[in-house]
């Protein structure tokens, strides 16, 4: 009877989110300004967490600037996309792999909304790509990565992609990482079906860049870095 109940509820949530991305896709094809699109798509986020009983929690908010910043999350899930989308304010936008450029519908959406897709295997394309990225900063575009830029079966922490950083040291613009908690156990990497459960988006300390070069790029990295695995307690699974 559980493992009914738990494979009911998955399909219940597959059925919901393509009810909820299909209504919204619609809307932000039909609706001009991209603040509105955006509102629309942070409203379809909210309303499937409400809809599927996810509990999304979120802590110091109050920590982002009104100014230009640069956002990034740990990755864990399939998931941490639409909770990230619910969380922020439709300022941001987000900066996402090249390969979500080619689902259907999904891309539609995506690029309505403003969001920029970025190469992570071919290094020509992807330095083009991180010159598009900074173009979009220097417009005042506030950002949103996930900076491990994929996420793994294991539990654990990938190594971080310079992208963000690298932007957020040429702007001057801090950092404010996002700690996502919870996610992984409601859809981890090899399960098909969600489960029932409560994900938490903790706002940890902001990072301030100190210098513009590469070499602070990196050091903003490293430091950020270090206060995810501190803050997750999970192993580090750089050098795999």
């Amino acid at each position: 009877m559980k493992i009914a109940l738990q494979r009911a509820y998955g399909l219940y949530c597959w059925l919901a989110f393509l009810v909820v991305a299909l209504l919204a896709l619609a809307l932000v094809l039909l609706t001009p300004g991209i603040g509105v699109r955006r509102a629309i798509v942070r409203t379809g986020a909210w309303t499937y967490l409400h809809v599927t009983l996810t509990r999304c929690r979120v802590l110091h908010a109050e920590r982002i600037p009104q100014s230009p910043c640069i956002v990034v999350a740990n990755h864990t899930s399939y998931i941490d996309g639409l909770v990230m989308a619910a969380v922020l304010l439709p300022r941001f936008s987000f900066v996402i792999k090249k390969e979500m450029n080619t689902v259907p519908l999904a891309n539609w959406l995506l690029r309505r909304i403003g969001s920029e897709f970025v190469e992570r295997f071919d290094r020509h394309k992807g330095a083009l790509d991180a010159r598009r990225v900074l173009r979009a900063a220097q417009r005042g575009q506030a950002l949103a990565f996930f900076p491990e830029g994929t996420f793994s079966r294991e539990r654990g922490l990938l190594r971080f992609h310079s992208g963000a950083f690298t932007t957020a040291a040429r702007m001057g613009w801090p950092v404010v990482p996002a700690v996502i908690r919870g996610a992984r156990d409601l859809l981890p990497a090899h399960r098909l079906l969600p489960a029932p459960g409560t994900i938490t988006v903790d706002f940890i300390e902001v990072l301030e860049p100190a210098g513009s070069d590469r070499e602070a790029a990196n050091r903003l990295r490293d430091r950020c870095r270090a206060d995810f695995l501190a803050e997750l307690g999970e192993p580090d699974l750089a050098e795999k």
